[in-house]
Order: C-alpha cells, then sequence, then structure tokens
C-alpha cells in the first residue's frame, strides 16, 4: 500500500518526514529518482530510504510504503491511494520557495516569485492552487488534509492523527524527542529559514500579492482553506 505524503513545496514536507521517523520509526521514500533534501540534509535525519520497488509494486504490497511527492495528483495516483494533504498557506509557501531557489543569488527572489506565482504547468508540481486543488477535490477521506500550522504548533499529535486515521495498525514510540526548529536551523539555517505562519506579510510586494490572487485556482484553494481573501488591495488573514 502505498500513502502519498504530498504538499507543494516549502509546505513543511521535511518536518513531517523528519516527525513521522522519530514518532513511527518510518522511513519515506520520494517519488523522484533523487532526493535532494535527504543529500542535503542527511539520510537519517530526514529518514530516507531508496524506493524498493515499482510504485505499482509498492501499491500491490501488504506493506505500507509512504511517498514523498510535490507533484499534482495524476495518473500515476490511483484514486483509492490513501494520502496526507498537507498544505499551508500559499502566500507563505511561495515566499519560502522563492527565497530557498535564489539562496546563491538573492536579487533573483522576486523573479522567481514571479514565475512560481504565473506557471500553468499541467503535470509535475503547477501552480500553488492547481497544486492543492488537484488533492483535496473531491474531497475523500483516504486522503486527510494536515495544515503546516497544526504540525508546527503540535508535530506528535498531529502526525498521530493523521496516521491512525489512515493506518490504525501502526502504534507511536512513547519516549521520543522531535527536534526544535531552533535545532533543525542549526543543521542548516538556510533551509529551515523562518518556521512561522504569515512570512508573507514582510516579504510579499502588494504587486506579487495581487498577482497571486489574480490566479484563479489560487483564489479558489484559498478560499477552500480559509486562508485570507483580497481586498481594496489590502492584506487579510
Amino acid at each position: 500500500m502505498i500513502v502519498w505524503l504530498s504538499s507543494y513545496p516549502r509546505s513543511g514536507n521535511t518536518f513531517l518526514r523528519i516527525v513521522l521517523n522519530r514518532v513511527y520509526g518510518v522511513r519515506t521514500s520520494v517519488v523522484y529518482d533523487i532526493d535532494g533534501v535527504a543529500e542535503r540534509l542527511g539520510s537519517d535525519l530526514v529518514g530516507f530510504t531508496e524506493r524498493p520497488a515499482a510504485i505499482q509494486t509498492m501499491r500491490d504490497s501488504t506493506e505500507v510504503h509512504f511517498v514523498k511527492t510535490h507533484g499534482q495528483r495524476d495518473d500515476q495516483v490511483d484514486e483509492a491511494d490513501k494520502a496526507v494533504c498537507l498544505v499551508r498557506d500559499g502566500r507563505d509557501a511561495l515566499v519560502s520557495w522563492a527565497r530557498l531557489a535564489s539562496e546563491a543569488d538573492a536579487a533573483r527572489f522576486e523573479s522567481e516569485l514571479h514565475a512560481m506565482i504565473t506557471r500553468r504547468d499541467e503535470v509535475g508540481t503547477g501552480s500553488w492552487g492547481r497544486n492543492v486543488l488537484s488533492w483535496l477535490l473531491p474531497p475523500a477521506p483516504h486522503r486527510v488534509v494536515l495544515r503546516y500550522e497544526e504540525l508546527a504548533q503540535n508535530p506528535r499529535a498531529a502526525v498521530e492523527r493523521v496516521i491512525q486515521t489512515l493506518t490504525s495498525e501502526r502504534r507511536p514510540v512513547a519516549d521520543v524527542q522531535i527536534p526544535s526548529f531552533t535545532e533543525l536551523q542549526q543543521v542548516d539555517g538556510r533551509f529551515f529559514r523562518r518556521g512561522l505562519t504569515n512570512t508573507h506579510r514582510d516579504e510579499l510586494s502588494d504587486e506579487l500579492h495581487q498577482l497571486f490572487w489574480a490566479q484563479p485556482d489560487n483564489a479558489a484553494a484559498m478560499q477552500l482553506l480559509g486562508y485570507g481573501t483580497w481586498t481594496d488591495g489590502s492584506q487579510r488573514t
């Protein structure tokens, strides 16, 4: 069986994998050929493992396989596949991804962010709104929504909730230590950048904020998740 760990980039997927590894001893693979995050931060911290077989073989197995993806829900995902759908305010996720993409040249931040907001890819990651809507609609009990805020505030309880919903036979480890954000920053302060909500308020220009809301999929996903509105050029959350 496959359980997808789905999210748009910079929505907390790496922290989710760390908590899964600490609380349940679960090691996770990725849908991609290379796990760049595990290479950067270390396989043991992330809880990485190589995919043991092809996706369909893993799906047909009696063993539960947790697989990270930043892709949209597409033909590679079976309608019956279970998933943890990790979501974050799209403005915060986009700002964080653009910062990471421009870490070698901070001057590229605005152009990176503009390109991410306006991308129209029908395959792969796609836009933030299109990505989120692909996983959340239509709603299904075997695709469980986990909010970034919930994960950050109480990681153990958040992960226990979704895992017990999807794979009730798993039991958490009693005494485990989940690394704090400060500890993770000591590992890689650029990757674990701020760890806050509403970071868009001091990083997203009014022009790009308006551009974000001008994308129909973004507006629909934000409304679905209750993450705010754009009214008369003002930012409200």
